[in-house]
């Protein structure tokens, strides 16, 4: 059967397509067998994405299937396409956790609650889908994704890469690109191409009821690309001399736009008031069919208007009316005149809820109008207030259009960009900014403009020129505004010390002098950042002496704060000034509590950035598996947010202690990169210390000296501290005396300012280093006797390996053999390879043959099982785990049946027992 009589364009043969319906198959076992799927359709238009759709629908009668399509007009709707699919289901909200049902709430409008991170509305909508699935296997099919809100789209694609075994399935359709917000790239896909020569004109020949010229089917087929939906119209549409071969066909042959146009023709051959019911149609969501008809009731229109475009098959049949095809749609939508657009946007304004009124009122308005431009500035704070912040963008700029007053007009695009800049699209910004500049008055419009400029380029990580343009526009606000200037100096030091020696314009030492000097410690909450912010600028600017005292009592007042939450990768600032003072107590504390906030708030990308931060803690102390799932993690919620995953780099300083050299040369490669292409000079002392650890792991003294002497500095801003034991034991070891005393004399300076075990201890180690007679044992002894006190466990090990080499080389075989098999014991279990091999050496020269332990690799498990099984040995419950890892409870219970299978138990009592006291924690 072909689309001809009554036009049902579901009913369209499946020839071809093997390989789709293959795939749609294996989707729909996936589902059946308790499993989750996802798969996105992309191609032209007319391709048979719907169609394929349809087939899904009809081979899924045993699954509760759920559609939703997406709207044109609809577009600008914050969670508008999102609160269509799951209106059936949100009686089943008070079975979610709390904050996950708050987020849904206020992203819907239903209470007054503050908006919640995107990423938590997408950890509800995946719990909500996941139970309603658990009762009944569902498929959910997604049509015309380009047309989907922003928020909604980021939050199915975010539910899309986060099922796993939850009897889920998710077919997307959209057209290539999916629109300007292709989140969608990081699922499976699979475009649709025209069909095959042979397999088009079978389609064709089946749709031609009269005689069909072989020449003409060729040609037919050429034309069109073996498009299904092009082939079909043909066969038809055209007329049978034509199909004949006797009378000529149609130039250009009806493909991709000019399909769309011979769709846009054959609604204009219909009645007017037909016309106008389309095109409020094609303005109206499919199963919003009150508001359709009560708007159609304001036009003077009947269902009886229906009836020509039912028999011109631009309509399919049946109670609820629908196209036949969503390119009739965008067709119809397009085609329309200006005045008759307005027309049905006014009856739409006088029929709709106060959430859409504005908008349907601005555009039924023709040219500016302070009015409505005020009215669609409420619309715009109420798309904030629930989350919609794309939406809340869009509504702005529309507001600034028919803005008559150049200075309002301008506030409402500067807001607009802010709005763009926080739902996530930095591209749309700087238009708007420039639309702006030319009527921005006074200061601190322009610094407001400057700042977010700024932030896109900080959202791009380019940050050669940042500082100086962010001092510049200080400099323009002058004293009228001391806050603000705060806020500017705040991002410049933050932007100069990720910059380094890279930043143009300007230098670190100069941007953080003027941030020190400016700072006036206003009544702070403990959970502010200036305060850490101002102590980096005042050690930077003025010494380690005077910034020593500040930072200290800044990360003092952080530790006292139950409220912490990332916020322009705050916890890399944390770390940089935790390690400036070998604060490891400081910076375990304070990451844990920003990982914890973020994990609470749904904020994902602010949460894998400290994971990133809170990985190097656990290295310190010799836990490797547990920062190795941090990375995981950290990668997952990257991927998860739809950017790439960036542990390679990040993973350095865990590949410069395992001794893996392969991916430390990339990781290094990665970083020189980034630090030559975007700016990023904070990488090139990451660098320096993971270089040097790894050489020095392997007895390359000179190698070690050389990666830190490239970084090393007289006025270093970040990470030399922590370099500086590395650095005076690569000197002495390579014949530098000149290069360890430079080293030396910084530490004696700085380790007993910080004062913290880990300085001294670190001290203790290099004096000893340093001295040629036997005062040397008592210095070992003290480091590490103050390395014990803090979870350093790496150092720890070092300072027992150099203390038995001391002693080896004393011929005090015996005490030799208890540090240097201590310090192997603990190299060996943590899988430090180098440093082990190092120990093992000299404790096989005091003449003990050490044993290579077995570790046991965990049984197997995958990193996502080790997560889980570590979380459930804690003693949380499977729901609990589920929120922290931001899958389902289906998913929770997967992993664990695999773990207890592994494991050869039978209760998660048992799982701590098994694994051991293993660091594969968390």
């Amino acid at each position: 059967m072909v689309w001809s009589g009554d036009h049902q364009a579901a009913r369209a043969p499946m020839i071809g397509r093997y390989a789709e319906r293959e795939a749609i198959g294996r989707l729909l076992a996936s589902v059946r067998d308790g499993f989750s799927a996802v798969l996105v359709l992309t191609g032209d238009a007319g391709v048979g994405k719907s169609r394929l759709l349809e087939y899904a629908a009809e081979s899924a009668q045993d699954l509760t299937v759920v559609r939703l399509v997406g709207v044109e007009a609809e577009t600008r709707l914050g969670y508008g396409a999102l609160h269509r699919l799951l209106r059936p289901y949100l009686g089943r909200l008070s079975a979610l956790p709390q904050r996950q049902r708050e987020a849904l709430n206020a992203a819907f409008g239903l209470t007054d609650a503050s908006p919640s991170d995107r990423h938590l509305v997408g950890l509800a909508a995946l719990t909500l889908l996941s139970d309603t699935a658990t009762a009944a296997p569902m498929l959910c099919l997604v049509d015309d994704v380009q047309w989907l809100d922003r928020e909604s789209a980021e939050t199915l694609a975010f539910v899309g890469r986060r099922l796993y075994a939850d009897c889920l399935g998710l077919l997307f359709a959209g057209r290539d690109g999916t629109g300007d917000h292709d989140v969608f790239g990081a699922l499976p896909a699979l475009r649709l191409e025209g069909l095959a020569q042979a397999e088009a004109r079978a389609l064709l020949t089946d749709g031609v009821t009269g005689h069909l010229d072989q020449t003409v089917a060729e040609r037919l087929v050429t034309g069109t690309g073996g498009n299904p939906l092009a082939l079909l119209e043909l066969a038809v549409n055209l007329g049978s001399e034509q199909l004949a071969g006797v009378a000529p066909l149609p130039e250009p042959l009806p493909l991709h736009r000019q399909l769309e146009e011979h769709f846009r023709q054959s609604a204009a051959r219909l009645p007017a008031d037909t016309q106008t019911l389309l095109l409020l149609m094609a303005m109206t969501p499919t199963d919003d069919q009150a508001t359709l008809w009560r708007a159609a009731g304001a036009l003077g229109l009947s269902v009886r208007s229906a009836t020509p475009a039912v028999a011109a098959g631009i309509l399919n049949r049946g109670t609820i009316a629908e196209f036949r095809h969503p390119l009739i749609r965008s067709a119809v939508h397009s085609a329309a005149s200006p005045e008759e657009r307005r027309r049905v946007q006014a009856a739409l304004a006088a029929t709709s809820t106060p959430e859409r009124r504005a908008w349907h009122l601005a555009e039924a308005t023709d040219g500016p109008d302070d009015r409505v431009a005020a009215e669609l500035e409420a619309a715009s704070e109420r798309a904030q207030a629930r989350g919609g912040y794309s939406e809340q963008a869009l509504v702005l700029t529309r507001a600034a259009e028919m803005t008559t007053h150049p200075g309002k007009r301008a506030e409402r695009y500067l807001h607009a960009a802010q709005a763009h800049l926080t739902s996530g699209n930095p591209a749309a910004v700087p238009a708007l900014l420039d639309l702006a500049a030319p009527d921005l008055t006074g200061p601190a419009a322009r610094v407001h403009a400057t700042r977010l400029r700024a932030s896109v380029e900080m959202f791009h990580a380019r940050i050669r020129e940042l500082p100086a343009i962010l001092l510049d526009a200080v400099a323009d606000l002058r004293t009228t505004d001391p806050m603000a200037s705060w806020d500017l100096l705040r991002e410049a030091t933050n932007a100069a010390i990720v910059g380094g020696r890279m930043i143009t314009g300007t230098t670190p030492r100069e941007v953080a002098k003027a941030t020190a000097d400016a700072w006036r410690e206003p009544a702070l909450p403990a959970w502010s950042p200036d305060p850490l912010m101002a102590a980096l600028a005042r050690s930077i600017a003025y010494g380690y002496a005077a910034g020593a005292p500040a930072l200290a009592a800044a990360l003092a007042r952080l530790r006292t704060s139950d409220e912490l939450q990332e916020q322009n990768a705050f916890s890399v600032m944390v770390s940089i000034a935790a390690d400036e003072l070998w604060d490891i107590e400081a910076k375990r504390e304070i990451l844990g509590k920003l990982v914890t906030a973020d994990r609470d708030r749904g904020a994902l990308h602010g949460l894998s950035i400290a994971l990133n931060a809170l990985a190097t803690v656990e290295i310190w102390d010799g836990r490797f598996a547990a920062a190795e799932n941090c990375y995981i993690e950290s990668d997952d919620y990257m991927t998860a947010t739809g950017f790439r995953a960036s542990g390679d780099f990040n993973k350095a300083l865990l590949y410069a202690w395992t001794g893996q050299e392969a991916e430390l040369r990339a990781a290094v490669a990665t970083m020189n990169a980034m630090a030559e292409n975007l700016g990023i000079g904070l990488t090139y002392p990451w660098i320096g210390q993971t270089l040097s650890i790894f050489e020095i792991g392997r007895g390359r003294y000179r190698e070690a000296l050389d990666a830190l002497l490239a970084v090393f500095t007289d006025q270093p801003l970040v990470l030399d501290d922590v370099n500086l034991a590395a650095m005076i034991e690569a000197g002495l070891r390579a014949g530098d005396r000149k290069a360890a005393t430079m080293a030396m004399e910084r530490l004696e300076e700085r380790a007993p300012l910080a004062g913290t075990p880990w300085a001294l201890g670190l001290l203790a180690r290099c004096r000893a280093l340093m001295t040629d007679d036997d005062t040397a044992e008592q210095l070992y002894q003290e480091s590490i006797s103050q390395l014990e006190k803090v979870p350093v466990a790496v150092e720890l090990a070092w300072s027992r390996l150099l203390f038995g080499e001391w002693l080896r080389r004393r011929r005090r075989r015996a005490d030799a053999r208890v540090q240097l098999r201590s310090a192997y014991e603990s190299f060996e279990s943590w899988g430090a390879a180098p440093f082990a091999e190092r120990a093992r050496v000299e404790l096989l020269a005091t003449g003990e043959t050490a044993r290579k332990r077995t570790v046991d690799a965990q049984f197997d498990l995958t990193p996502q099982e080790l997560q889980v099984a570590t979380r459930a040995a804690s003693g949380l419950t499977n729901a609990e785990i589920a929120t922290q890892l931001f899958v389902t409870t289906s998913t929770i219970e997967f992993h664990l049946s695999r773990v207890f299978r592994k494991l050869g138990i039978t209760s998660r009592k048992q799982i701590g027992r098994r694994l051991g006291e293993t660091d594969a924690g968390d």
